[in-house]
């Protein structure tokens, strides 16, 4: 097809993409499935709409370097060090086992024992653009498989690094010598200790220069974008994964008091770029090969599928303790091959270790298994239902009301009582509340209540959020309540957010977004219960009363302390066990010191 310039490509691929990607979730295939889908049919194997689809590969390559810097924004590096027992531990096992089973079945077929260890190795690594995002499509990022499965990811990255150097090393047409990788590995070394430095002292400066740019915020976005590219280009110049000079960028600046603000500037060129990097996949699928030959295709992407999901199955179950369900959904996540195994190949053809039939082979086999991944995770949904399904938006009602000082999200028992409150002080407060029979219930009592769905940021912003000074945030579903301070805290950084609990673990979620004011929905009510069981045993009041304050001031120090380790359920469980014989030494201490002042009344 004649080539009209990159406006035809452009329209071409939006048009496409705004046609397969809502069906395929209207079908409830996903969005990666309808990108893998409108790049297979403008391919050379549909239509044959774009032919540069090598160029297109490259630019969207930089969708999966974003998502890994907004992913290294989530982890501070202290909670990095926590998973440290998942990435090394579970990754570890993961690329052993399966590299062992992999590299085996490629002898079987006729490989020699340096071409199967490059198979195996560069089969064992999953995808990590299409897994992190059908875990996010999920919203099962935070839950235990999610955790690990990213942890394992993450391993997989870093292990790419001596996976590159060994290829030539193993290869006949290589001439890598045992004082050059001796340098390769200084030098990464090296750079990866300037990067960290660097990036502790430079980073923060350099943002606060962007921000205090108010006239033009583009100088921000342009930053952000800067010290991705760059810290990527400098790893990759010492030859690192450009991916993990990402990943560490935003680690770095995960502690950053910008690091809202970054995330909501780089989100929206890290969504379409990565939606263009599945669209490449797609193209990339070269139907007629598989034609060519069915039965092998078949019987080697089955036996790349079953290998890896059942090695991730055991590590899942036996390693990491997880359940049967989240093994199985963890499983069918991670049996596809990576893009890349793509450069792995690529160079182990180069270097003569397979021959140019067998590396475009494995390239067909693991594009078809990339494309199977969300078909098979649907499967695995059905097979393991989930326990609630999302609600289809409804339009909001439309806000009338003057610039409230206080906002307040959802009106159930916790909201009327802090509504109740406020009125009795004259305090003027917008109610949302997405409950449209609740909204009626307590518009007939006078209350000015509007219907809509809190973590929408189209009715934040008609709320006049940007105004207000407080946001109260009583939801209780978790993910609501959750996703909710996430757009607060970047969307409208100037207000203070107070939010409600329901456990510790949804307090440490709140923690990591910064919210201003958490109150475990069940704790001070508990705690006064506590107070009348002692007083009713016996105790005076003003010791009674005292129990329990000491009690509260050493749990809420607690919380601050296990919130570093909430990660690591060991580390937290012997958290909980210390506090409990530390907290009885205490009102041990407490007793003694009564019994000295006043003469034991036991």
């Amino acid at each position: 097809m004649e080539d009209h310039g990159y406006l035809h490509y452009a329209l071409i691929l939006l048009l496409a993409t705004v046609i397969a990607v809502p069906l395929a979730k209207r079908w409830r295939l996903g969005a990666v499935l309808g990108y893998l889908g409108a790049g297979l049919l403008i391919g050379p194997s549909g239509m044959s709409l774009v032919g540069n689809s090598a160029l297109i590969a490259q630019i969207s390559e930089l969708g999966i370097v974003l998502m890994l810097f907004v992913i290294g924004l989530e982890l501070s590096p202290q909670r990095l060090w926590v998973m440290r027992r998942h990435v090394f531990g579970a990754g570890t096992l993961q690329m052993v086992l399966t590299s062992l089973a992999l590299g085996a079945i490629a002898v079987a077929l006729g490989l020699d024992w340096k071409a199967a260890l490059v198979v195996g190795l560069g089969l064992a690594i999953s995808s990590t653009a299409i897994d992190l995002q059908l875990l996010a499509e999920r919203k099962e990022l935070a839950s235990p498989h999610g955790r690990l499965g990213f942890a394992i990811l993450l391993f997989q990255d870093v292990a790419a690094i001596p996976l590159l150097a060994l290829v030539p090393i193993l290869g006949t047409h290589g001439d890598v010598h045992g004082s050059d990788a001796l340098l390769s590995a200084l030098r990464a070394v090296v750079i990866i200790a300037l990067v960290i430095v660097g990036g502790r002292y430079l980073l923060r400066p350099m943002f606060r220069a962007a921000a205090q740019q108010t006239g033009t915020p583009e100088i921000f976005t342009a930053t952000a974008l800067l010290v991705v590219i760059g810290i990527g280009l400098l790893m990759e110049l010492a030859g690192l994964s450009i991916t993990l000079g990402a990943f560490l960028a935003g680690v770095l600046l995960a502690d950053s008091e910008y690091r809202h603000e970054i995330e909501a500037q780089i989100d929206p060129f890290r969504g379409l770029l990565l939606g263009l990097f599945f669209v490449s996949i797609g193209m990339s699928l070269d139907l007629r090969s598989t034609l060519d030959q069915p039965r092998l295709v078949g019987l080697l992407l089955l036996a790349l599928l079953l290998t890896k999901g059942v090695v991730m199955y055991l590590i899942a179950r036996l390693a990491a303790r997880l359940q049967a369900s989240q093994a199985l959904t963890l499983s069918a996540l991670m049996a596809q091959g990576g893009e890349f195994a793509f450069v792995v190949f690529g160079l182990a053809a180069g270097n003569g270790l397979i021959d140019a039939a067998q590396r475009d082979l494995a390239v067909i086999v693991i594009t078809l298994s990339m494309a199977a991944t969300p078909l098979l995770v649907r499967l695995t949904g059905e097979i393991v239902p989930r326990t609630s399904e999302a609600k289809p938006a409804r339009e909001f009602d439309a806000i009338d009301a003057a610039v409230p000082r206080v906002i307040i999200g959802g009106m159930g028992r916790v909201g009327q009582i802090v509504a109740r409150v406020l009125n009795a002080n004259h305090i003027a407060f917008t109610a949302l509340e997405a409950d449209a029979e609740q909204v009626e219930f307590m518009r007939r009592f006078g209350n000015t209540v509007y219907f809509g769905d809190a973590s929408r940021l189209d009715l934040l912003r008609a709320a006049q959020a940007d105004r207000a000074e407080i946001f109260i945030i009583t939801t209780g579903d978790i993910d609501t309540n959750l996703r909710t301070a996430r757009l607060l805290k970047r969307h409208f950084p100037q207000l203070k957010v107070f939010a409600r609990a329901r456990n510790r673990q949804h307090v440490f979620k709140l923690m990591d977004l910064g919210v201003d004011g958490i109150v475990r929905e069940t704790f001070l009510s508990s705690l006064e219960v506590a107070r009348n069981v002692l007083q009713a045993l016996g105790m005076d009041a003003d010791t009674a009363a005292s129990r329990v304050a000491r009690f509260r001031s050493h749990d809420e120090q607690l919380l601050a302390e296990q919130y570093l380790v909430h990660d690591d359920a060991a580390a937290l469980l012997q958290s909980a066990q210390e506090a409990r014989e530390e907290l009885k030494l205490l009102f041990q201490a407490d007793t003694d010191e009564e019994a000295d002042a006043h003469g034991d009344i036991r």
